[in-house]
């Protein structure tokens, strides 16, 4: 049962945190939910209440970290934010629904879409951002910005006049995003994590989306968007005093020219598509069996984070 609480003051406040309430920063830091995503979910939808100081400051229980680990595994399986507090209250266990719904998902998936065929900036910002304000990134990613880069990828094969579409979708994408990350960077402090576009493909956005999700993990971070050549890695980490660096290629790689960049004592993960193109051949290689894989953003994500670089 959720204890009560009636702070009078700020030093009310002070011994609420030393009896085990949480502040939304902390929330935020163990669920990876943003304090904006957090406040949108008790204002919009009333799904997590916390308890409020005369001050205004929310405190959170271990019943709440509860009820938004329940949150995120329906979001996960593609419920839709605001289906989320009637499964709740009708107390469903999540692990038990086999199916996934289709949600908001693909009605924003194609107002994306849309805005992106009509080149419209505003339009398709406006989107992304009403997106960002209700779900975690690693949900977005997962839910939405995976399956809108495979229908895009689809959509531009072989069509004429497609090539604005691209042109301007992944020049706002390196903008959007970049600047999130440097948003981020300037609030914290620490080694970053550098991550380097192994193949000649102009931008790759899975790449770009990996980079957002350890930087909303609170991890800084640094983008190279083409590949350095080999024996450069090493001194390029040291300079940045970086804690490792993610390889990222969708394209087949030459595992010798690879084995020549990776050959550091320091954390190095090898991911994108390339990594089930090549998955036999790296185990079989002598300099490359050790190296972690992971073919997705989300994959690379969970890497990072089983290996406490997040």
């Amino acid at each position: 049962m959720t204890p009560s609480l009636a702070p009078q003051d700020d030093a009310e406040y002070g011994k609420a945190l030393a009896d085990g309430w949480l502040p939304i920063r902390e929330v935020s830091r163990r669920t990876g939910v943003n304090p904006v995503t957090l406040r949108a979910w008790e204002r919009r939808y009333g799904l997590i209440v916390p308890h409020r100081t005369p001050k205004g400051h929310r405190l959170y229980s271990s019943e709440h970290l509860e009820r938004i680990e329940t949150v995120l595994t329906w979001l996960n399986r593609g419920v839709a934010v605001s289906q989320v507090k009637a499964l709740l209250d009708k107390n469903k266990p999540a692990e038990r629904i086999q199916h996934r719904t289709e949600g908001e998902w693909v009605p924003a998936q194609q107002q994306l879409i849309s805005a992106i065929a009509d080149l419209a900036e505003r339009r398709l910002d406006d989107r992304f951002n009403q997106a960002m304000a209700l779900y975690p990134p690693a949900t977005l990613c997962g839910q939405l910005l995976m399956p809108l880069l495979r229908e895009l990828e689809l959509r531009w094969q072989g069509q004429p006049g497609t090539a604005a579409e691209r042109a301007f979708f992944f020049g706002w994408l390196r903008s959007k995003l970049g600047a999130r990350i440097y948003h981020n960077n300037r609030q914290l402090n620490g080694a970053p994590l550098l991550f380097i576009n192994l193949s000649d493909a102009m931008l790759e956005p899975a790449l770009w989306f990996t980079a957002w999700l350890a930087s909303s993990a609170d991890c800084p971070v640094e983008v190279f968007d083409w590949p350095l050549p080999p024996g450069e890695l090493d001194p390029a980490l040291e300079r940045l005093g970086a804690r490792g660096a993610v390889l990222y290629s969708s394209r087949p790689l030459n595992l010798d020219t690879l084995a020549g960049r990776v050959s550091t004592s320091r954390y190095v993960l090898l991911a994108g598509p390339c990594v089930e193109i090549h998955r036999s051949d790296l185990a079989l290689h002598a300099d490359l069996g050790e190296l972690p894989l992971a073919a997705s953003p989300l994959d690379a994500y969970r890497q990072l984070q089983s290996t406490k670089l997040l």
